[in-house]
């Protein structure tokens, strides 16, 4: 296993909740020391869940901590944002538990989708990867890679 600072999300993974909503996270994408409370899984904006590992959610800590008392739109939105966070390690088999708040946010009833985008990984349900996979095809992948200037 690797550390946390070197652990790398990359790939696509169908897997599915068991019934406790618990999913396995591959293999290759847990580290030493996961099985404590050290992934923040939390809703994203465009409907999927983003889990962040450890080197994450000190880069998270440090830009929330940079949001005023008095900035009435930056806290709520993480009043927002952090009331259905949720922290979680892995069990003996690798598997997280999500909750419900987070599902629904999702639209996860059983299956899933999780893809790896290097930092971290995201949860999706199959139909809204679908979506993406979809609009991100061929040509639109190229012109995607430009835009980013990669």
């Amino acid at each position: 296993m690797t550390s946390a600072a070197h652990a790398v999300y990359v790939g696509l993974f169908r897997h599915n909740l068991d019934a406790k909503n618990r999913l396995t996270i591959p293999s290759k994408w847990r580290f030493a020391g996961d099985e404590e409370d050290v992934y923040l899984a939390v809703p994203h904006p465009d409907g999927y869940i983003a889990v962040l590992p450890p080197p994450e959610i000190q880069r998270l800590r440090d830009k929330v901590s940079e949001v005023k008392f008095g900035d009435r739109g930056g806290q709520d939105f993480m009043h927002r944002f952090f009331a259905t966070a949720h922290f979680c390690g892995c069990d003996k088999q690798g598997r997280i538990n999500l909750t419900p708040d987070l599902l629904h946010h999702a639209g996860i009833s059983k299956e899933t989708r999780m893809v790896g985008t290097m930092n971290r990984f995201a949860i999706w349900s199959p139909e809204r990867w679908a979506a993406v996979d979809d609009r991100t095809q061929g040509e639109a992948f190229g012109d995607l890679m430009r835009q980013i200037d990669f």
